[in-house]
């Protein structure tokens, strides 16, 4: 596989909306919801452009030198967007998709696994220091692991 930089920036964001949106339906069921029209709410509320730029600038500040270069990249990188969400708002959900992507090619699960931790925290507007110690009082459900799936090789 190539390396990350001989990547699209649209293509890790490609992976990485992927990856999230499967995480979303899993943490759903994770904090209890059943019913399916409930579960499709609640991930979309998680996984809209909008949310996903609140949780970008949320973790941007813990973010290291490499994952701020791939945060630029997805932002800047051209594509066209929905008529229902601005052009800022959308450049800035691709980033954090194309971030995850970036975890996710590079097995960098652990870190993952971090910024996903954030995520109810800063939905409830909390920073990314107070998500971290209201996450240390609680006890996870269960501890999600899509990243023990294997990458598909390219022949």
């Amino acid at each position: 596989m190539r390396n990350w930089q001989e990547m699209n920036a649209l293509t890790l964001a490609y992976l990485g909306d992927a990856v999230y949106e499967l995480w979303a339906r899993t943490h759903m069921l994770e904090l209890g919801y059943e019913k399916v029209k409930e579960l499709h709410k609640q991930s979309v509320s998680y996984v809209r452009a909008s949310t996903q730029a609140v949780i970008l600038r949320a973790l941007l500040p813990e973010l290291n030198e490499v994952e701020q270069q791939v945060v630029l990249r997805g932002r800047n990188a051209k594509g066209g967007h929905p008529k229902n969400v601005d052009v800022v708002t959308y450049r800035h959900a691709t980033a954090f998709e194309s971030l995850v992507g970036f975890w996710h090619l590079n097995q960098q699960n652990a870190r993952m696994q971090w910024a996903f931790d954030q995520v109810d925290g800063i939905i409830l507007g909390e920073s990314v220091k107070e998500s971290k110690v209201r996450g240390e009082r609680e006890t996870k459900l269960c501890e999600w692991n899509l990243f023990s799936i294997p990458l598909i090789q390219k022949k």
